[in-house]
């Protein structure tokens, strides 16, 4: 899920087999929290699917913020250990979740000695895969075994079962290829519409889009969000979003990144990034949740070069 709040911290990367594993360490008021990080070299068989593994080494709590992304988000949690989450409806959970696309203020209050595989799904392939429309989840957390019942609890007994990030990666993948194989695909057009959106980066108007597939406003509307789960406007604002949240834990500052990312101004950009995670753009630039996207989830990386499991240089959380 990422690391834990703290003053600094760094991230190295390191191969191994057929996994990337990096280790994370931040260091916090309470003591030291360290995480392993380990992911797949290879892409997912299914086209819209990242993961990462996750393994919290410390038994002190760890209080981290999860920040919004424009995918819906899976974790499976395995093990002895054990992890609190809290959506922003106060809810909580403490096993296997999904968090459905543009999710709100959500918390891992603790997460001691705990273990899980972090699955990211394009809300293209998210449907087929969890059986249930990004729609129907509105941004909530939920538990999987309200999706998928006892078949929660038994990949997460395999997962456990196997001493290996390689071969929990390469188990999961197996899972999700089954899952999108058997599940129903978006419409064509709906997928080619978030495939613009995100090229774009967020800044593709939806008229345009509409007008490009010979659909009313009114159509393309009304199939992206019993699709895709959120509105088009809402969609290309938060892939927007999470462009400009990178950059500003990247160390750019917040006017160069309004002016880059394509928002009108400065304030603009302090209005979409409270709407998205109730706190500022300068809270956001701190967020290690963010920081650990660099190796955990490399598309996002500004550090780690392509083809190698080593970072361009230590990163280190800024206080």
């Amino acid at each position: 899920m990422g690391a834990s709040h703290g003053r600094r911290g760094t991230v190295r990367a390191r191969a191994a087999g057929n996994t990337r594993s990096s280790m994370g360490t931040v260091h916090e008021r309470d003591g030291l929290a360290l995480w392993d990080v380990a992911r797949l070299s290879r892409p997912s068989r299914v086209a819209g699917v990242t993961m990462a593994g996750f393994r919290a080494h410390e038994t002190s709590p760890v209080a981290l913020r999860l920040i919004p992304h424009p995918a819906v988000t899976l974790a499976l949690v395995f093990g002895a250990g054990s992890v609190t989450v809290d959506d922003a409806t106060g809810r909580r959970q403490r096993e296997s979740l999904v968090a459905g696309l543009g999710f709100g203020a959500v918390r891992v209050r603790r997460a001691e000695n705990f273990e899980c595989v972090q699955v990211r799904l394009s809300p293209v392939v998210a449907r087929a895969v969890l059986g249930v429309c990004p729609a129907d989840l509105d941004g909530a957390v939920v538990a999987l075994d309200d999706l998928w019942g006892r078949e929660a609890s038994r990949i997460a007994e395999r997962l456990a079962d196997v001493s290996s990030w390689e071969e929990r990666l390469a188990l999961t993948d197996t899972l999700l290829t089954r899952r999108r194989e058997a599940g129903a695909p978006v419409d064509p057009e709906v997928a080619w519409a978030w495939r613009r959106i995100v090229v774009s980066r967020g800044l593709v108007r939806v008229d345009r889009l509409a007008a490009e597939l010979g659909w009313s406003r009114k159509r393309l509307w009304s199939r992206f969000q019993s699709q895709i789960g959120l509105p088009p406007k809402r969609a290309a604002k938060l892939v927007r979003f999470d462009h400009a949240a990178h950059r500003l834990v990247a160390g750019q500052d917040a006017a160069g990144v309004a002016a880059d990312v394509g928002y009108t101004d400065q304030s603009h950009l302090h209005r979409d990034v409270v709407a998205f995670t109730g706190s500022t753009p300068a809270t956001v630039a701190n967020e290690p949740f963010l920081a650990i996207d660099d190796v955990a989830w490399p598309a996002h990386g500004h550090r780690v070069r392509r083809g190698t499991a080593e970072p361009e240089g230590p990163l280190r959380l800024r206080r």
